[in-house]
């Protein structure tokens, strides 16, 4: 998909609901398919991959392999690379369903629990298929037209499709999912209604049928017309089409976590004076603002500016914000200290704080002056994903699910290098004597954030372990490792 230059757009990944409520399953055993899903978990998740030249998609399923109809209409799962039988056209109906049909036969994929095929002639209820995105539901919205980022604008009281880049909390998107149906929440937890009023109560108009064109999503509304930038600030509404074109499409980009720094000096790391890096302000603004970009294969960091620069080591162990690509001398290590963090520059040197307010990195040992508070900005509201499903409250007690197919809201309070995650019933999270996450505290309990991967963040606890999901499902408190079971996609 086609970007801004900001981010890669997000793959879609998405489930597949058909007319008895399942969800469509790839099995581990034999690439077996089937229609008899409850939830969506890991087995019920698809990747569309969009051929370039043309409508047709491939669909990929958690094992690599491609779905395939033959031309007796048997479908199948098996194909490593995908063949002319993995070839299907996306024919969306009125209501935001899908019916799959095969391009080489154009026969239509449908039916029930095991029983699949890809051979009717026309579309029945048993060939449609409604979308459920599997992507974490937080983003960067792009307008593919205008080439511009959503964000609240607090100014105007509209989203406002018409900043350069995605920066700060006011560029953050929430996906809410409800029957069936989607809406756009801002950072201050209010949905948008088709007329670009922001509202905080969710009703017919916050609701929109996502549908998919040419790899592109667009937002239909109660009232059969799509969400798109109107005026010169591009404020988020729906227009008078009726059929999607190019002002009514848009990209999901994933939003890196974005953070601001505090050195032992209580002045924050900013670069409002030019490319020197210095601690040196006593507010939060955009420059003061840094975008955490985590290598996949080495777990580095590299910290973006908003003018799209990179913190880069120069000679005598400076930091400066003028690198304009990625190379060794851009990436940092981070180590975790609890309430506070060190930075390891490519020279093996930590970073301090200079009596000047400038980092630098020449620190053999860790001081004081090498420590700073590292504060997540971009999250107000908090979306958890770990490796077998969101977290979310477990219906008739005071305890978590990690391992479902929607998600719950949580609120995220920053304090002094510790996290406090508030439920929607105003109570806190804490860790019991068990090691069970529970959410109905009177008091605040700090959590420590170590983002140590790329997308995913380790949550220590007071007690030192880690959260996790364990084998049923429940969230717990007593991961000694951040390992698969206790990173979170955030």
């Amino acid at each position: 998909m086609s970007t801004n230059g900001i981010s890669a757009a997000l793959k879609l990944q998405f489930g597949l609901i058909n007319h008895e409520n399942r969800y469509l399953t790839a099995e581990a055993f034999g690439f077996k398919i089937n229609a008899s899903g409850n939830s969506m978990k890991k087995k019920q998740i698809w990747t569309l991959e969009q051929d370039p030249d043309s409508q047709v998609v491939f669909l990929r399923s958690h094992l690599g392999r491609y779905l395939s109809s033959d031309k007796d209409g048997k479908v199948r799962c098996e194909e490593e690379v995908p063949n002319t039988d993995c070839r299907f056209l996306i024919v969306m109906q009125s209501d935001g369903r899908w019916a799959l049909q095969s391009e080489p036969y154009l026969r239509y994929f449908g039916g029930s629990e095991e029983y699949l095929s890809c051979f009717a002639q026309t579309i029945g209820e048993s060939e449609l298929w409604a979308l459920h995105l599997a992507l974490h539901p937080q983003a960067n919205l792009l307008s593919v037209a205008r080439k511009r980022y959503a964000h609240l604008s607090t100014q105007e009281d509209e989203i406002s499709m018409d900043s350069n880049i995605p920066w700060g909390v006011d560029s953050l998107i929430t996906l809410v999912y409800l029957e069936g149906k989607y809406s756009l929440k801002t950072c201050d937890n209010r949905f948008l209604k088709n007329d670009g009023k922001l509202v905080m109560e969710h009703g017919p108009n916050t609701s929109f049928t996502l549908e998919l064109k040419s790899g592109k999503l667009a937002f239909k509304d109660c009232e059969g017309k799509y969400l798109s930038p109107n005026g010169p600030t591009g404020t988020l509404k729906s227009g008078r089409c009726t059929r999607p074109g190019k002002d009514e499409l848009f990209d999901l980009e994933e939003s890196h976590p974005q953070v601001v720094f505090q050195a032992a000096n209580k002045r924050y790391v900013s670069i409002r004076q030019g490319v020197c890096i210095s601690a040196n302000q006593d507010d939060e603004t955009d420059m003061e603002t840094f975008q955490m970009e985590i290598d996949k294969e080495t777990k580095k960091c590299m910290f973006r500016t908003n003018g799209g620069n990179y913190w880069t080591l120069v000679t005598h162990g400076g930091i400066l914000s003028s690198a304009t690509e990625i190379e060794e001398n851009t990436m940092f290590d981070i180590e975790w200290l609890g309430r506070r963090i060190a930075l390891k520059a490519s020279n093996g040197k930590y970073v301090c704080t200079k009596k000047n307010g400038q980092l630098a990195a020449v620190s053999d040992s860790l001081g004081e002056d090498e420590q700073f508070v590292l504060k997540l900005i971009n999250r107000p509201i908090l979306v958890l994903r770990g490796e077998n499903g969101f977290v979310c409250h477990h219906k008739n007690s005071n305890t978590l699910h990690g391992s479902r197919s929607f998600y719950d809201i949580f609120t995220l309070l920053f304090s002094d290098g510790g996290y406090q995650i508030k439920s929607g019933n105003q109570k806190f999270w804490y860790v019991s004597s068990s090691g069970l996450v529970c959410t109905d505290g009177d008091k605040p309990e700090d959590f420590f954030f170590e983002f140590v991967e790329y997308g995913r963040v380790g949550i220590k606890a007071q007690n030192g372990k880690y959260l996790r999901g364990d084998q049923g499902g429940t969230l717990m408190g007593d991961g000694l490792s951040v390992n698969a079971s206790s990173l979170w996609e955030h």
